[in-house]
Protein backbone atom coordinates (compact mmCIF):
# COMPACT_ATOMS: atom_id res chain seq x y z
CA UNK A 1 0.00 0.00 0.00
CA UNK A 2 3.06 2.18 0.85
CA UNK A 3 3.95 1.73 -2.65
CA UNK A 4 0.64 2.72 -3.93
CA UNK A 5 0.42 6.00 -1.92
CA UNK A 6 3.97 7.03 -3.16
CA UNK A 7 3.53 6.56 -6.82
CA UNK A 8 0.19 8.76 -6.29
CA UNK A 9 1.93 11.49 -4.83
CA UNK A 10 4.56 11.25 -7.10
CA UNK A 11 1.92 11.37 -9.68
CA UNK A 12 -0.20 14.41 -8.32
CA UNK A 13 3.02 16.36 -7.78
CA UNK A 14 4.61 15.73 -11.45
CA UNK A 15 0.62 16.41 -12.60
CA UNK A 16 0.38 19.98 -10.68
CA UNK A 17 3.78 20.95 -12.13
CA UNK A 18 2.91 20.50 -15.75
CA UNK A 19 -0.16 22.67 -15.40
CA UNK A 20 0.18 26.03 -16.26
CA UNK A 21 -3.10 27.28 -16.85
CA UNK A 22 -5.98 27.49 -13.67
CA UNK A 23 -8.08 25.03 -16.12
CA UNK A 24 -5.07 22.66 -16.27
CA UNK A 25 -4.50 23.09 -12.20
CA UNK A 26 -8.47 22.33 -11.46
CA UNK A 27 -8.30 19.31 -13.67
CA UNK A 28 -5.67 18.01 -11.11
CA UNK A 29 -7.47 19.14 -8.27
CA UNK A 30 -10.60 17.57 -8.90
CA UNK A 31 -8.77 14.38 -10.31
CA UNK A 32 -7.50 13.57 -7.07
CA UNK A 33 -9.47 15.52 -4.47
CA UNK A 34 -12.89 15.44 -6.24
CA UNK A 35 -15.98 13.50 -5.51
CA UNK A 36 -14.77 11.07 -7.97
CA UNK A 37 -10.84 11.16 -7.66
CA UNK A 38 -8.43 9.11 -7.19
CA UNK A 39 -7.58 9.99 -3.43
CA UNK A 40 -11.42 9.87 -2.29
CA UNK A 41 -12.14 6.38 -4.37
CA UNK A 42 -9.57 4.86 -1.72
CA UNK A 43 -10.90 6.69 1.45
CA UNK A 44 -14.29 4.65 0.21
CA UNK A 45 -12.75 1.36 0.14
CA UNK A 46 -12.00 1.41 3.41
CA UNK A 47 -15.23 0.14 4.94
CA UNK A 48 -13.88 -3.52 2.92
CA UNK A 49 -10.94 -4.29 5.32
CA UNK A 50 -10.70 -5.28 8.96
CA UNK A 51 -10.48 -3.13 11.73
CA UNK A 52 -6.75 -2.94 11.95
CA UNK A 53 -6.20 -2.53 8.66
CA UNK A 54 -9.03 0.37 8.25
CA UNK A 55 -7.35 2.12 10.75
CA UNK A 56 -3.70 1.73 9.66
CA UNK A 57 -4.92 2.58 5.73
CA UNK A 58 -6.79 5.62 7.34
CA UNK A 59 -3.96 7.33 8.79
CA UNK A 60 -2.00 6.83 5.70
CA UNK A 61 -4.70 8.05 3.58
CA UNK A 62 -5.51 11.06 5.63
CA UNK A 63 -1.64 12.18 5.87
CA UNK A 64 -1.35 12.00 2.21
CA UNK A 65 -4.86 13.84 1.91
CA UNK A 66 -3.26 16.68 3.78
CA UNK A 67 0.12 16.70 2.24
CA UNK A 68 -1.70 16.99 -1.31
CA UNK A 69 -3.97 19.34 -0.40
CA UNK A 70 -1.41 21.72 1.10
CA UNK A 71 0.55 21.20 -2.47
CA UNK A 72 -2.49 21.79 -4.55
CA UNK A 73 -3.50 25.20 -2.94
CA UNK A 74 0.11 25.99 -2.84
CA UNK A 75 0.27 25.79 -6.93
CA UNK A 76 -2.68 26.97 -7.37
CA UNK A 77 -1.28 30.40 -5.97
CA UNK A 78 1.68 30.31 -7.80
CA UNK A 79 -0.52 29.99 -11.41
CA UNK A 80 -2.31 33.02 -9.88
CA UNK A 81 0.82 34.98 -9.84
CA UNK A 82 2.03 33.74 -13.04
CA UNK A 83 -0.89 34.58 -15.13
CA UNK A 84 -1.02 37.87 -12.90
CA UNK A 85 2.44 38.87 -13.64
CA UNK A 86 1.39 37.68 -17.39
CA UNK A 87 -1.70 40.41 -17.76
CA UNK A 88 0.73 43.28 -16.17
CA UNK A 89 3.42 42.68 -19.37
CA UNK A 90 0.70 42.47 -22.06
CA UNK A 91 -2.10 45.05 -20.98
CA UNK A 92 -1.43 48.49 -21.71
CA UNK A 93 -2.98 51.63 -20.64
CA UNK A 94 -3.11 54.46 -23.01
CA UNK A 95 -3.12 57.45 -20.76
CA UNK A 96 -3.31 60.27 -23.46
CA UNK A 97 -7.13 59.02 -24.24
CA UNK A 98 -9.74 60.60 -22.76
CA UNK A 99 -11.62 58.98 -19.56
CA UNK A 100 -15.42 58.67 -20.62
CA UNK A 101 -17.17 60.91 -18.98
CA UNK A 102 -20.10 59.65 -16.50
CA UNK A 103 -23.54 60.65 -16.00
CA UNK A 104 -23.45 63.73 -13.31
CA UNK A 105 -26.72 64.97 -12.06
CA UNK A 106 -27.65 68.63 -10.90
CA UNK A 107 -29.45 70.61 -8.09
CA UNK A 108 -32.41 71.75 -8.83
CA UNK A 109 -33.01 75.36 -9.40
CA UNK A 110 -35.61 75.49 -6.55
CA UNK A 111 -33.28 73.20 -3.93
CA UNK A 112 -30.65 75.36 -5.06
CA UNK A 113 -32.37 79.34 -4.22
CA UNK A 114 -33.75 77.40 -0.79
CA UNK A 115 -29.96 76.89 0.09
CA UNK A 116 -29.37 80.32 -0.64
CA UNK A 117 -32.27 82.23 1.21
CA UNK A 118 -31.24 79.66 4.26
CA UNK A 119 -27.49 80.87 3.84
CA UNK A 120 -28.16 84.60 3.65
CA UNK A 121 -30.90 84.24 6.68
CA UNK A 122 -28.37 81.73 8.69
CA UNK A 123 -25.71 84.39 8.60
CA UNK A 124 -28.01 86.90 10.15
CA UNK A 125 -28.62 84.16 13.00
CA UNK A 126 -31.69 82.54 12.01
CA UNK A 127 -32.28 78.98 12.23
CA UNK A 128 -34.79 76.79 10.46
CA UNK A 129 -38.22 75.63 11.87
CA UNK A 130 -40.19 72.72 10.15
CA UNK A 131 -43.88 71.62 10.22
CA UNK A 132 -46.40 69.30 8.89
CA UNK A 133 -47.68 69.94 5.21
CA UNK A 134 -51.23 68.92 6.38
CA UNK A 135 -52.63 71.70 9.24
CA UNK A 136 -55.63 71.75 11.42
CA UNK A 137 -57.53 75.32 10.27
CA UNK A 138 -56.79 77.00 13.55
CA UNK A 139 -52.99 76.67 12.99
CA UNK A 140 -53.13 77.84 9.22
CA UNK A 141 -55.62 80.30 9.67
CA UNK A 142 -57.53 81.22 12.80
CA UNK A 143 -54.76 81.52 15.15
CA UNK A 144 -53.15 83.79 12.03
CA UNK A 145 -56.02 86.09 12.40
CA UNK A 146 -57.96 84.79 9.41
CA UNK A 147 -61.69 84.90 9.96
CA UNK A 148 -63.86 81.96 8.71
CA UNK A 149 -65.19 84.35 6.08
CA UNK A 150 -62.39 85.32 4.53
CA UNK A 151 -61.70 84.69 1.04
CA UNK A 152 -58.93 82.41 1.35
CA UNK A 153 -60.55 80.05 3.45
CA UNK A 154 -63.17 79.18 0.73
CA UNK A 155 -62.41 75.48 -1.41
CA UNK A 156 -62.01 77.90 -4.29
CA UNK A 157 -58.67 78.82 -3.01
CA UNK A 158 -57.72 76.20 -0.29
CA UNK A 159 -57.69 72.19 -0.66
CA UNK A 160 -59.51 70.86 2.27
CA UNK A 161 -58.74 67.00 3.86
CA UNK A 162 -61.18 65.19 5.80
CA UNK A 163 -61.40 65.37 9.57
CA UNK A 164 -59.14 63.61 11.80
CA UNK A 165 -61.38 60.79 14.02
CA UNK A 166 -63.27 62.73 16.94
CA UNK A 167 -62.78 65.88 15.38
CA UNK A 168 -65.44 68.09 13.12
CA UNK A 169 -62.97 70.50 11.32
CA UNK A 170 -61.45 69.63 8.58
CA UNK A 171 -57.75 69.51 8.14
CA UNK A 172 -56.06 71.71 4.82
CA UNK A 173 -52.82 71.76 3.00
CA UNK A 174 -51.03 74.18 4.24
CA UNK A 175 -51.37 77.18 2.12
CA UNK A 176 -48.67 79.09 3.73
CA UNK A 177 -45.72 77.76 6.02
CA UNK A 178 -47.07 80.16 8.35
CA UNK A 179 -48.11 77.60 10.82
CA UNK A 180 -44.54 77.13 11.68
CA UNK A 181 -44.32 80.27 12.77
CA UNK A 182 -47.38 79.19 15.11
CA UNK A 183 -46.34 76.54 15.80
CA UNK A 184 -42.83 78.03 17.02
CA UNK A 185 -44.25 80.81 19.61
CA UNK A 186 -46.29 78.09 20.88
CA UNK A 187 -43.05 75.60 21.67
CA UNK A 188 -40.32 77.74 22.30
CA UNK A 189 -39.73 81.31 24.11
CA UNK A 190 -38.78 84.78 22.77
CA UNK A 191 -36.37 85.62 21.36
CA UNK A 192 -37.39 83.79 17.73
CA UNK A 193 -35.51 84.46 14.91
CA UNK A 194 -36.12 81.42 12.11
CA UNK A 195 -36.93 80.97 8.71
CA UNK A 196 -39.63 78.31 7.13
CA UNK A 197 -39.02 77.07 4.04
CA UNK A 198 -41.32 74.17 2.63
CA UNK A 199 -44.16 72.79 -0.03
CA UNK A 200 -47.36 74.82 0.38
CA UNK A 201 -50.73 74.29 -1.58
CA UNK A 202 -53.24 76.51 -3.40
CA UNK A 203 -56.01 76.20 -6.16
CA UNK A 204 -55.08 77.77 -8.49
CA UNK A 205 -52.62 76.81 -11.94
CA UNK A 206 -51.32 78.94 -14.77
CA UNK A 207 -48.30 79.94 -16.00
CA UNK A 208 -47.27 81.92 -13.17
CA UNK A 209 -49.15 79.80 -10.47
CA UNK A 210 -48.73 76.06 -9.47
CA UNK A 211 -51.21 74.17 -7.10
CA UNK A 212 -47.75 72.86 -5.17
CA UNK A 213 -45.29 75.69 -5.01
CA UNK A 214 -42.62 76.68 -2.47
CA UNK A 215 -42.83 79.42 0.29
CA UNK A 216 -40.24 80.71 2.95
CA UNK A 217 -41.45 82.95 5.98
CA UNK A 218 -39.43 84.57 8.55
CA UNK A 219 -40.57 85.29 12.00
CA UNK A 220 -38.21 87.69 14.54
CA UNK A 221 -39.71 87.76 17.84
CA UNK A 222 -37.82 90.30 20.48
CA UNK A 223 -38.20 92.93 22.98
CA UNK A 224 -38.36 96.19 21.45
CA UNK A 225 -38.81 94.74 17.47
CA UNK A 226 -39.63 98.11 15.32
CA UNK A 227 -40.47 98.75 11.87
CA UNK A 228 -36.65 99.49 11.15
CA UNK A 229 -35.59 95.90 11.86
CA UNK A 230 -37.69 95.10 9.50
CA UNK A 231 -36.80 97.33 6.61
CA UNK A 232 -32.96 96.47 7.52
CA UNK A 233 -33.22 92.61 7.73
CA UNK A 234 -35.35 92.67 4.10
CA UNK A 235 -32.81 94.59 2.34
CA UNK A 236 -29.88 93.49 2.99
CA UNK A 237 -31.32 90.03 2.26
CA UNK A 238 -32.63 91.56 -1.54
CA UNK A 239 -29.30 93.04 -2.09
CA UNK A 240 -27.23 90.06 -0.79
CA UNK A 241 -29.33 87.49 -3.22
CA UNK A 242 -29.70 89.17 -5.79
CA UNK A 243 -26.13 90.47 -5.54
CA UNK A 244 -26.52 94.41 -6.09
CA UNK A 245 -25.35 96.26 -3.07
CA UNK A 246 -27.18 99.05 -4.35
CA UNK A 247 -30.41 97.78 -5.18
CA UNK A 248 -33.39 99.99 -5.09
CA UNK A 249 -35.56 98.20 -2.70
CA UNK A 250 -39.20 99.92 -1.21
CA UNK A 251 -41.64 99.25 0.93
CA UNK A 252 -45.44 99.83 0.50
CA UNK A 253 -48.51 99.81 2.33
CA UNK A 254 -50.52 96.98 1.82
CA UNK A 255 -53.08 94.50 4.12
CA UNK A 256 -52.44 91.17 5.64
CA UNK A 257 -54.79 89.46 8.46
CA UNK A 258 -51.98 88.55 10.40
CA UNK A 259 -49.39 91.55 10.08
CA UNK A 260 -50.34 95.27 11.39
CA UNK A 261 -48.89 97.44 9.35
CA UNK A 262 -48.40 95.25 6.70
CA UNK A 263 -46.34 95.85 3.58
CA UNK A 264 -45.58 94.46 0.17
CA UNK A 265 -41.62 94.92 -1.05
CA UNK A 266 -40.60 96.12 -4.32
CA UNK A 267 -37.19 96.02 -6.34
CA UNK A 268 -35.82 98.44 -8.81
CA UNK A 269 -36.95 96.74 -12.45
CA UNK A 270 -37.09 97.29 -15.92
CA UNK A 271 -40.35 96.49 -17.43
CA UNK A 272 -38.68 96.73 -20.95
CA UNK A 273 -35.56 94.82 -20.57
CA UNK A 274 -36.35 92.46 -17.74
CA UNK A 275 -33.06 93.80 -15.43
CA UNK A 276 -33.20 93.50 -11.78
CA UNK A 277 -31.79 96.56 -10.53
CA UNK A 278 -32.26 99.16 -13.15
CA UNK A 279 -35.23 101.33 -14.75
CA UNK A 280 -37.87 103.18 -13.04
CA UNK A 281 -40.23 100.27 -12.62
CA UNK A 282 -40.78 98.51 -9.87
CA UNK A 283 -41.32 94.78 -9.02
CA UNK A 284 -42.93 93.20 -6.26
CA UNK A 285 -41.15 90.08 -4.81
CA UNK A 286 -41.99 89.49 -0.90
CA UNK A 287 -44.69 90.37 1.72
CA UNK A 288 -43.72 91.22 5.05
CA UNK A 289 -45.32 93.38 8.13
CA UNK A 290 -45.48 93.75 12.21
CA UNK A 291 -46.86 90.54 13.81
CA UNK A 292 -50.38 91.76 14.24
CA UNK A 293 -51.09 91.60 18.45
CA UNK A 294 -53.96 88.97 18.05
CA UNK A 295 -51.48 86.77 16.51
CA UNK A 296 -49.10 87.03 19.59
CA UNK A 297 -52.03 86.63 21.98
CA UNK A 298 -53.44 83.40 20.28
CA UNK A 299 -49.67 82.05 21.04
CA UNK A 300 -49.51 83.10 24.11
CA UNK A 301 -47.27 85.91 24.29
CA UNK A 302 -48.08 88.87 25.67
CA UNK A 303 -48.00 92.04 23.06
CA UNK A 304 -47.05 94.69 25.48
CA UNK A 305 -44.02 92.76 26.19
CA UNK A 306 -42.89 91.25 22.69
CA UNK A 307 -43.07 92.46 19.28
CA UNK A 308 -42.06 91.35 15.88
CA UNK A 309 -41.85 90.98 12.30
CA UNK A 310 -43.17 88.02 9.71
CA UNK A 311 -42.20 88.01 5.94
CA UNK A 312 -42.49 85.55 3.28
CA UNK A 313 -41.43 85.09 -0.33
CA UNK A 314 -42.24 83.07 -3.16
CA UNK A 315 -39.10 80.48 -4.12
CA UNK A 316 -39.93 79.71 -7.27
CA UNK A 317 -41.26 83.35 -8.11
CA UNK A 318 -37.03 84.39 -6.70
CA UNK A 319 -35.65 81.32 -8.61
CA UNK A 320 -37.59 82.65 -12.00
CA UNK A 321 -36.28 86.57 -11.46
CA UNK A 322 -32.68 85.38 -10.47
CA UNK A 323 -32.33 82.99 -13.15
CA UNK A 324 -34.56 84.42 -16.13
CA UNK A 325 -37.09 81.34 -16.08
CA UNK A 326 -40.41 82.42 -18.07
CA UNK A 327 -42.86 79.95 -17.33
CA UNK A 328 -43.55 78.02 -13.64
CA UNK A 329 -44.66 75.08 -14.60
CA UNK A 330 -41.22 74.26 -16.45
CA UNK A 331 -39.76 73.60 -12.57
CA UNK A 332 -42.24 70.30 -12.13
CA UNK A 333 -41.88 69.44 -16.00
CA UNK A 334 -38.94 67.49 -15.28
CA UNK A 335 -37.51 68.31 -18.69
CA UNK A 336 -33.66 67.19 -18.85
CA UNK A 337 -32.60 70.06 -21.06
CA UNK A 338 -34.29 72.54 -18.76
CA UNK A 339 -32.33 70.41 -15.96
CA UNK A 340 -28.97 70.87 -18.00
CA UNK A 341 -29.21 74.50 -18.64
CA UNK A 342 -30.59 75.59 -15.31
CA UNK A 343 -29.35 73.06 -13.12
CA UNK A 344 -26.38 73.79 -10.29
CA UNK A 345 -23.05 71.83 -10.04
CA UNK A 346 -23.47 69.39 -6.65
CA UNK A 347 -19.78 70.23 -5.88
CA UNK A 348 -20.48 74.27 -5.70
CA UNK A 349 -22.49 74.76 -2.05
CA UNK A 350 -24.53 77.97 -2.13
CA UNK A 351 -22.64 80.69 -0.28
CA UNK A 352 -23.08 84.27 0.33
CA UNK A 353 -21.55 84.81 -3.04
CA UNK A 354 -20.86 82.06 -5.26
CA UNK A 355 -23.66 82.07 -7.49
CA UNK A 356 -25.51 85.20 -7.54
Amino acid sequence: MANDLENLKNDTIAALQRASTHSEWDAVRVGTLGRSGTLTGLLRQLGSFSHEERKERGQALNRLRDELTHLIEQRGREIEALALQQRLVEETVDITQPTPTAPVGLIHPISRTIEEITTIFGAMGFHLAEGPDVESQWHNFSALNTPKHHPARTEQDTFYLPALEGEEELRVLRTQTSGVQVRTMLQEKPPIRIIAPGRTYRADHDATHSPMFHQCEGLVIERGITLGHLKGCLTEFLRAFFNQPDLPVRFRASYFPFTEPSMEIDIGWSRETGAIGAGADWLEVLGAGMVHARVLSNCGLDPAEWQGFAFGMGIERLAMLKNGIADLRSFYESDLRWLRHYGFSALSPATLTEGL
